[in-house]
């Protein structure tokens, strides 16, 4: 087997059968990502190779300045100002280094896919590599918009915080049959739920303005709140999401989580620990309800250890690659009481943690809430750091072994880059991988047509279902 060649990662008959015939010609739903509606409508043309994949005005891919910073890459060409071609080298001897990560395969196969280059990605083959692309890169074809189309995409879900006008999601859906493909908002309340986080009265002050509902207490939020999921719902929103890098289950009655809220919105740094998850519960178990009430699923992401590195996080701000998995013991079973608390207002659910050894607790726990339609709760794809062929193989097998594979929702970027859907096709061949394992040794029948029917589903038709964005 050649590097990357058709049949990659595909080791039996029957994963071959599987992916070419099955897996492979599927549509796309990105159903969580980063991009950003304003690039996707005012759809220019990247300048080069450097700007589209590495660092785009210092909004880039943090997976690879990670390594980068690794392989002792000055800072000016990660996300300074250094020259765009320096820095194209720098990756380049990076990802000479990165055999095993799979990043060495995603750029690799990135340019295979939407460049047609054969050549390896390595400082001697950078000069053909930046020259062929920077010439596809101003044509036509290479506009976001037909990156898009050309992936096979019918559906991007970006992250929208409720406060956000959707400005370029309304401009976006007049397009819609044009480009072939939705555009829809999903919502992420972070800055409400991070009670303790950044400037609390500011952000009640531009949510009460954005939703036109005065802010005085906790009714109130919700009733702001409930205003935005309107909005949202009305541009086609069905996913809120909730970054809980910790969390524990903290129960209080309103008249305390009314004077946690008067008094973070004083000194938003001055609440306690119990006070901090107490609202948090409370602002939790009301979007639980709202999510149900509009028929949304929320989406929980949870135990990761953020900005681990002050003086970088002080100097170039979030999301620029000083993020690790956290290691909050039991905080799955926090989820589970939550759950518990509020068993008639689970609505559908997924539950992803950076922390592998919380997806048996997120998996057996969350069957005990299961009914009301198929898979109503399911194990997240494997996120972030465990975005690997391993880390997607024990969650595939977790998923199969505590749960039912056949409704799984499947894979989404959770990136920032145009060029990321390749990340779909790597997920398909790892699952008609492990299925065909399961052939070979026996465990599963060989019939094609019924686990081609599995593989088609998970690759598309049940997060069509699902999430319900063409009813």
């Amino acid at each position: 087997m050649t590097f990357l060649d058709k049949d990659f990662l595909l080791t039996t008959d029957t994963a071959k059968i599987l992916f070419h015939e099955h897996a492979e010609k599927m549509p796309i739903i990105d159903y969580h990502c980063h991009l950003d509606p304003k690039d996707i409508y005012e759809n220019k043309n990247y300048p080069n190779l450097t700007r589209i994949w590495l660092n785009d005005n210092k909004f880039g891919d943090h997976y690879k300045w990670r390594l980068e910073r690794t392989n002792g890459v000055s800072e000016k060409f990660i996300t300074g100002n250094g020259d765009e071609y320096q820095k194209l080298i720098e990756w380049a001897k990076t990802v000479e280094k990165a055999i095993g990560n799979p990043l060495y395969e995603w750029t690799n196969l990135e340019l295979k896919r939407f460049f047609k280059i054969e050549l390896p990605f390595t400082v001697k083959n950078v000069p053909v590599i930046w020259e062929k692309t920077n010439q596809l890169l101003q044509t036509e074809n290479f506009k976001p918009r037909n990156l898009i189309r050309s992936a096979n995409v019918k559906v991007v879900c970006t992250t929208d915080d409720p406060v956000s006008d959707l400005h370029y999601h309304k401009l976006l859906a007049r397009d819609e049959k044009e480009n072939g493909f939705k555009v829809l908002p999903a919502m992420r309340p972070d800055k409400l739920i991070c009670i303790n986080q950044g400037n609390f009265n500011t952000y009640l002050n531009e949510l009460s303005s954005r939703s036109g509902v005065k802010i005085t207490d906790f009714d109130s939020i919700i009733t702001a709140l409930n205003q935005r999921f309107q909005y949202f719902d009305s541009m086609g929103g069905r996913l809120s999401d909730h970054g809980l890098n910790n969390y524990y289950f903290v129960k209080l009655d309103k008249n305390k989580v009314n004077q946690i809220i008067q008094k973070a919105r004083i000194d938003n740094k001055c609440l306690n620990d119990e006070e901090v998850y107490g609202y948090q519960t409370a602002v939790l178990e009301a979007l639980m309800h709202l999510n149900k009430k509009y028929n949304w699923t929320m989406q929980y992401h949870i135990n990761v250890l953020r900005d681990g590195n002050p003086t970088m996080f002080k100097k170039l701000g979030a999301n620029t690659g000083f993020d690790s998995m956290g290691s909050q013991p039991g905080i799955a079973n926090e989820i589970m009481k939550l759950f518990a608390d509020n068993e008639d207002n689970i609505p559908k659910t997924m539950l992803y943690s950076s922390n592998p050894n919380d997806w048996m607790e997120l998996a057996t726990g969350m069957q005990s809430f299961q009914g009301e339609g198929i898979q109503k709760l399911q194990l997240g794809c494997a996120w972030w750091f465990n975005d690997t062929r391993e880390g997607m193989r024990k969650q595939l097998n977790i998923m199969a072994q505590q749960s039912l594979l056949a409704n799984f929702v499947g894979m989404l970027t959770d990136s920032r880059s145009f060029l990321s859907y390749s990340r779909h096709e790597y997920f398909r061949r790892v699952l008609c991988e492990l299925i065909g394992e399961w052939v070979a040794r026996g465990q599963v029948i060989d019939d094609y047509d019924y686990l081609g029917k599995i593989v088609e589903d998970i690759s598309y038709n049940n997060a069509a279902n699902y999430f319900g964005f063409f009813k």
